[in-house]
């Protein structure tokens, strides 16, 4: 299938590792011209090697979604490398685990900052590009736990679940102008975030890293962890030209291991 976004102009945030990177990668494998962003410039580098290595065009700019300049710093990002913006794709990182009465104020503050307000700012500030042009591609990077909660956490559950509405209200007001928004939900895909939460968990429980990887495997209908070149390949044809009636959607990457319909 041709996804028709050769050409097209895709951003990319929280690439320099994990879900972030499989999608820029698919993206620019496509023919997008990605941009990534990220907080460390060497692995920035290296994303931006690997894709040109496999006959991809790619940049980057160093950014940190805690940053009070952070969108003023994509923009001018957009601007410069891209010339405009076709796709967008928000995907931040995780917030600490925990449970929900673990969470205080300034946890809340903190993460409801970098994974909530600049992902909406940010999208605030190009949609008008794309409404212009009359084609748009936004994907917010979610979790499996906007649909079914995943214990120890809490955090993540409740500000990534925030996102919902928000998703679902912007589709409905950028659908007409050829500008879709969709959440794409990654369940246990194989990251470096995975092994650290899988870490965390043996610590809290008392069990055997292997105990806590068995335990999560045997949720999972597949039997398996998914890849990170699955969950982007899902991710880019979301972002596709033929993907143009899908929009105000949640699309789970799970491996069936969400019991809900």
């Amino acid at each position: 299938m041709d996804l028709g976004i050769s050409g097209k102009r895709a951003l990319v945030l929280a690439a320099s590792r994990g879900l972030g990177a499989g999608i820029a990668s698919a993206l620019a494998a496509e023919g997008a011209h990605v941009l990534i962003c990220g907080r460390t410039e060497e692995k920035l580098k290296a994303n931006c090697d690997a894709i040109a290595a496999a006959g991809g065009k790619a940049d980057y700019v160093v950014a940190d979604l805690a940053d009070a300049h952070f969108v003023d710093a994509m923009l001018h990002a957009v601007r410069e490398k891209l010339g405009g913006i076709d796709i967008l794709v928000n995907n931040t990182g995780g917030p600490t685990p925990g449970t929900a009465e673990e969470m205080d104020a300034d946890k809340l503050y903190t993460f409801f900052q970098t994974m909530v307000v600049r992902v909406i700012t940010l999208t605030n500030a190009l949609s008008p590009l794309m409404k212009a042009q009359g084609f748009g591609r936004i994907l917010t990077v979610a979790s499996s736990g906007v649909v079914e909660p995943i214990a120890n956490l809490a955090l993540s559950n409740t500000l990534r679940g925030a996102l919902v509405g928000w998703n679902k209200t912007l589709s409905s007001e950028l659908a007409s102008y050829g500008v879709t928004a969709n959440l794409i939900l990654p369940g246990r895909i194989h990251t470096d975030r995975i092994d650290e939460l899988d870490g965390a968990n043996a610590k809290r429980s008392g069990k055997t890293l292997d105990e806590v990887r068995a335990a999560s495997l045997s949720g999972i209908p597949a039997g398996r962890l998914g890849r990170v070149e699955e969950f982007a390949a899902t991710a880019a044809f979301l972002c596709s030209v033929p993907a143009s009636y899908v929009t105000g959607t949640m699309v789970r990457v799970d491996g069936g291991a969400a019991k809900s319909l």
